[in-house]
């Protein structure tokens, strides 16, 4: 499981609607998630929709096969964003803008593989892309509709993860941006209100309560413990709060201690994220958005497509000097940056047709060949079995039942099932390096017969936290990246009898791209490199 799959199906496994009206108001109350790192509407979706199925399966309403079924509704709400892409495109310019930026999100790697986990970002992502897509036909055509669509749009973003709050900068925009022009245009803009403006700061009030109202009665209603538990709701906000600033506040963010903002961001998106090609375009359709927005060029919706952009750099700006940088917090840029790819693709078809020219049709099959080459690659992956599977039967296989095997804290514990055939010891890595954390370690290691590396979670960051004059107390490990390098380079005692990757192999090649660089958390989920090391003497 993806960690936060996990902690959510722990969640929403112990949910269960109140018998008596009155325990609903209780900060006890069996409804409430008593967990706000992220929004409460994903777990009530994935409650309600395990006790439907489970009428068909139980287990799909427990623990074992819960998980499964958000995974389905994951990739329902991604291709929920394909559509919601392609009529913003539609509404942008025409259909084949849309098409063009629909495929392209969908052929981009990121929103592949979360798609393949119930974690909240693609629910997050397909209401934000959502909330600005009416905001748009709001913008063009003010209407009740729109606006009770944008209310419940952003109140379910809101009630998805309390980020989405960046798209009010966008909203206040979409209001704002034609009184302004209005204001700006009128050569005694500094004179006594003008008449002919109160009719629409009128319109921009009227909707702007309709769409405040409707926020917070949706919000409400999927999220009433931000109200009712709003003590234990505050708490976990500071603490995610709290992350965002401080790399060293949990162990599993300890790999963003020296982060370069917003260039780690830039260049997992271009690598591995959408990859150089579909990065290239992407970012090249994004400067010729901005180009056209800037000199307002004719022809070009520039006013729409600002709306746009004014969302994509606040969100990038703010979401990038975090001090963590999970790749998955970028995602909701993706859809942005797809239709600035496909408004660039458009306006090269229409200057350079196929029609016109063979060496231009040529030209498109090979971008159309290089465009496919990164999500092929990368969704070779999924057609052998997971590592940790690859793992888990190899060691039952070759390790005999009785060993003592030692595997890592704060990451998964291989093999996988039949674990009460062997001794099982945890290494205490992540503890900071004091003569008692060596002294336990080596204690467990005097006990132990194979040394199990289930990824490079903890051995990633903790080798590269070794510059104690410039690193907090207790945050230096230099003791820790010694013993990571004695044990790969099999000096320690132990020999490496088994490795398991699963890189993304270009198609009807052997070819292989090592992605062991990316982010950990683009890796370690579905395809992690696992070794184990056997103890050949003390």
């Amino acid at each position: 499981m993806h960690p936060d799959e996990r902690a959510i199906v722990l969640s929403v496994v112990d949910l269960s609607f109140p018998t008596r009206f009155s325990e609903f108001f209780s900060p006890e109350s069996p409804w409430n998630p008593q967990f706000f790192a992220y929004g409460s509407f994903p777990f009530y979706l994935l409650r309600i929709a395990g006790d439907v199925v489970g009428t068909i399966d139980p287990l799909f309403a427990e623990y074992d096969r819960i998980n499964i079924l958000g995974r389905f509704l994951s990739a329902l709400f991604d291709n929920g964003t394909i559509i919601v892409i392609y009529f913003i495109g539609k509404h942008l310019k025409n259909r084949l803008v849309g098409l063009l930026s629909s495929m392209i999100y969908a052929l981009s790697v990121l929103p592949i593989q979360l798609s393949h986990f119930f974690a909240v970002d693609t629910l997050l992502t397909f209401f934000l892309t959502l909330t600005l897509f009416v905001l748009l036909k709001l913008y063009e055509k003010p209407s009740l509709k729109n606006a009770l669509f944008i209310g419940i749009s952003f109140g379910l973003a809101l009630d998805t993860k309390i980020s989405a709050t960046v798209i009010i900068s966008s909203i206040s925009l979409a209001f704002l941006l034609d009184f302004l022009l209005i204001f700006l245009k009128s050569p005694h803009r500094f004179s006594i209100w003008k008449p002919h403006l109160t009719p629409l700061f009128k319109r921009i009030m009227t909707y702007g309560v309709i769409i405040i109202c409707t926020v917070i009665m949706v919000f409400a209603f999927f999220q009433p413990y931000a109200f009712i538990d709003s003590e234990r709701f505050m708490k976990h906000l500071q603490e995610q709060s709290h992350m965002t600033k401080d790399a060293f506040t949990f162990p599993y963010t300890f790999q963003y201690v020296g982060k370069i903002p917003y260039l780690y961001e830039l260049t997992n998106i271009f690598l591995f994220g959408m990859g150089p090609v579909i990065g290239t375009v992407s970012f090249l359709g994004f400067l010729y958005c901005l180009y056209r927005v800037v000199y307002k060029t004719t022809n070009f919706p520039w006013q729409k497509t600002l709306i746009l952009l004014q969302f994509f750099i606040t969100y990038f700006l703010i979401t990038g000097s975090f001090a963590i940088g999970f790749m998955r917090y970028m995602l909701p840029l993706y859809p942005l940056l797809c239709l600035f790819a496909g408004i660039l693709l458009y306006t090269l078809l229409k200057k350079y047709p196929l029609r016109k020219s063979k060496l231009y049709a040529v030209c498109y099959m090979l971008f159309a060949i290089l465009l496919l080459t990164w999500p092929l690659s990368f969704m070779s992956i999924y057609f052998t079995p997971n590592t940790k599977i690859q793992a888990t039967a190899w060691m039952l296989q070759n390790i005999p039942a009785g060993k003592t095997l030692a595997t890592e804290h704060w990451d998964d514990t291989l093999p996988l099932t039949n674990q009460h055939l062997y001794a099982m010891k945890s290494l205490p890595m992540y503890e900071p390096d004091t003569k008692e954390k060596w002294k336990t370690i080596n204690e467990i290691l005097n006990e132990t017969d194979y040394i199990v590396i289930a990824s490079n979670r903890l051995y990633a960051p903790l080798m590269k936290l070794t510059d104690c004059t410039n690193l907090p107390a207790n945050r230096c490990y230099l003791r820790t990246s010694i013993y990571y390098k004695e044990l790969f380079e099999e000096t320690s005692g132990f020999t490496k009898v088994a490795e398991f990757t699963s890189f993304p192999t270009l198609p009807l090649t052997n070819i292989t791209f090592n992605d062991q660089s990316a982010d950990e958390s683009f890796t370690v989920y579905d395809h992690p490199k696992i070794m184990i090391f056997q103890k050949t003497h003390e």
